[in-house]
């Protein structure tokens, strides 16, 4: 087993891909770890249809399908692994994984971001008996239900709309009193009639008793309290970044994301950052394929310039 690469990308999400047909494409050896399935967050995406070249939406399960099959197409390898630890160890990268450590002259981090919780009483009991982060996973189970959706940006609009072709009615709660939502996708949710909104409102406590049965609201601006009867909840309140691996030197924000420049450079050099893992304004499916292709083509630069093969 090859255990040497030019470029190892982690994480084979939509960045990820992205990465890995650039480089791939740049003639670099290049190698995609992926913990999970890849495809990233875009395998809950129920109708991707904002992506730029597609006129007819798609499933983010195809979309992600396709990707790996064009990198590898290029001649990208992609391997099932969990990354522990990425080092600088002289003028290359050790990358520890559960299968050993593999070498790399440049790394592209593309580890995502996980669902924020709420933290409130029942959220942790309730886990997988109503309370979810993935729409699309659960949502069939709580067909013709009452379902509520904690939340105000785009994936919890998106989530919404999808769950309103399965519920009786979606509860959406938004501790604002508007949507910071793309503003087409704000307004489909509120002309949507199955869908309800309490605005200026958050979660205080998630009830039932062996499932979910209601939550309890509080209206930040009364503090008035009220009870909602549901049979799930599903929560959409932001990201946290994924850098566990990374050495505590490589800079990152007050949120925790990684910051690069637009060329997708850290402050380590060699080490690239890419989609909801970096500080970016917009967390988008086309931004992180983007993202992907300025690391890798960056990458490849480094790695002449590493090799005194730069172009002058």
């Amino acid at each position: 087993m090859d255990d040497s690469y030019d470029l190892i990308i982690v994480g084979g999400g939509a960045a990820g891909m992205g990465a890995a047909q650039y480089g791939a494409r740049a003639n670099l050896k290049t190698l995609v770890l992926e913990e999970m399935a890849h495809g990233g967050q875009a395998l809950l995406i129920d109708r991707l249809e904002n992506y730029p070249g597609l006129l007819e939406p798609v499933d983010g399960y195809s979309w992600a399908e396709t990707m790996r099959a064009q990198a590898e197409s290029f001649g990208a390898q992609i391997r099932s692994a969990s990354v522990s630890s990425i080092r600088k160890v002289g003028g290359s990268f050790a990358v520890t994984t559960d299968e050993g450590v593999l070498n790399a002259k440049a790394v592209v981090l593309a580890t995502g971001a996980k669902h924020r919780h709420l933290g409130v009483k029942g959220e942790e009991e309730f886990g997988g008996r109503g309370v979810s982060y993935c729409a699309t996973c659960d949502g069939p189970f709580f067909k013709g239900k009452r379902m509520v959706v904690v939340g105000g940006g785009d994936s919890a609009c998106d989530e919404a709309m999808f769950l309103s072709k399965l519920a009786d009615k979606v509860v959406m709660v938004h501790r604002k009193e508007r949507f910071r939502a793309q503003k087409a996708l704000a307004e489909r949710v509120l002309s949507n009639p199955k869908i309800e909104v309490r605005w200026n409102s958050v979660v205080d406590e998630i009830m039932g008793t062996k499932a979910v049965e209601k939550v309890r609201l509080r209206n930040v601006v009364t503090g008035d309290t009220s009870e909602e009867a549901t049979a799930a909840v599903f929560v959409f309140v932001g990201s946290i970044p994924q850098t566990a691996a990374l050495p505590e030197s490589v800079a990152r924000d007050d949120a925790g994301s990684v910051i690069t420049n637009e060329r997708m450079e850290t402050n380590l050099p060699g080490l690239f950052a890419v989609g909801d893992v970096r500080a970016t304004p917009f967390r988008q499916v086309v931004t992180a394929v983007a993202d992907g292709a300025v690391a890798a083509h960056c990458a490849s630069q480094y790695i002449d310039e590493l090799e005194g093969q730069a172009y002058r």
